[in-house]
């Protein structure tokens, strides 16, 4: 198992008997200098079944070796020369400190190292357009499509691109075009679904550490409801945008009476709560005749039949209001 230190996290954090700590640099803080500090301090609080390796106190004594050992349910370690100690709710960087304070009975100012060989439970949240949104474990080492699946998988209305927060005790997050908030506190950055979803992408579904924010925001949608084959809420594609012609093909096509000179985009009006009326004639449209009209997030494009075109009208606003009937569909 390779250890987190290998894996350029910057947990292990070793502790030299003259009270030095030297920084440990990350891969990420490598490629990003906006993430360097002086040193990475780990925040990852030790817990049950965590796996460490424990080298020292001398490294030319046998007891110096390095060895691997768990920690229990009580929280406690096992130890040679010491027995238990108990570590759980404790930084590495305490856990070291306390190890060596009990060596120090027994051994000449002991240099106890350890490194975190695999974590086993820590919280991260996967937020939004999940079908188990909340706080998830991160139980050994999880990728970031694992960390979703434990969340029950992506809804029909998630969106494109996936944003995930990290603290950058923790370093940057080793995705291209990571930055740091402007509080310097945290690394974000965004990845595209369907890339890792399709392992087009697979170095892009990295390992998700404790306190990771996986954040899936709601696609926004374009509705098509009247005189058409298959109404509904239609998520746009990963350019935002969507066509009049193009909403009309997702929809299957038009219903057996549509009234195309009368068919209108309801548009909410920014900063109010109502939307605006926009005439679209699609008989010319479909004719070849006229321009293509672009259509919005949220936009409904309300194609009438050739009678009862007003009931219908008031039937469909009525409809978005209550947010009844309206099945979503992902192209």
């Amino acid at each position: 198992m390779t250890t987190l230190r290998g894996n350029s996290i910057g947990l292990a954090v070793m502790l030299a008997a003259l009270g030095m700590t030297p920084a440990i640099p990350t891969k990420a803080d490598v490629q990003s200098p906006a993430c360097k500090t002086d040193s990475v301090r780990s925040t990852y609080l030790l817990g049950a079944d965590d796996q460490l390796q424990i080298t020292g106190p001398e490294p030319d004594e046998q007891v110096g070796a390095p060895k691997v050992v768990s920690v229990d349910g009580e929280g406690d370690i096992q130890v040679p020369l010491v027995g238990r100690v108990h570590v759980a709710g404790m930084t590495v960087q305490q856990a070291e400190a306390e190890l060596n304070k009990k060596l120090s009975l027994y051994v000449k100012h002991p240099q106890a190292a350890i490194d975190v060989k695999e974590l086993r439970s820590q919280p991260a949240s996967v937020l939004g357009a999940v079908n188990q949104p909340g706080v998830h474990q991160v139980a050994g080492h999880k990728t970031l499509l694992e960390m979703i699946s434990l969340a029950g998988g992506v809804r029909p209305d998630a969106g494109y691109s996936i944003r995930i927060t990290r603290q950058v005790e923790w370093g940057c997050i080793p995705l291209p075009g990571a930055t740091v908030d402007a509080s310097g506190r945290f690394s974000v950055a965004q990845v595209k679904l369907q890339d890792i979803m399709e392992a087009k992408v697979p170095e892009e579904n990295i390992q998700i550490l404790p306190h990771d924010v996986i954040s899936v925001p709601k696609a926004e949608l374009v509705y098509v409801t009247g005189d058409v084959k298959k109404s509904g809420g239609f998520i746009l594609g990963e350019k935002q945008n969507m066509s009049v012609l193009q909403a009309i093909s997702m929809a299957e096509g038009l219903g057996p009476a549509p009234d195309t000179k009368h068919a209108k985009i309801l548009r909410m009006t920014p900063g109010a709560d109502q939307r605006t009326e926009i005439p679209v004639d699609l008989k010319t449209i479909l004719q070849g005749k006229g321009t293509d009209v672009p259509l919005q997030g949220n936009d409904i494009l309300f194609v009438p039949d050739n009678t009862g075109r007003k009931v219908a009208l008031r039937a469909l606003e009525a409809a978005i209001t209550t947010g009844t009937g309206v099945a979503i569909y992902r192209p």
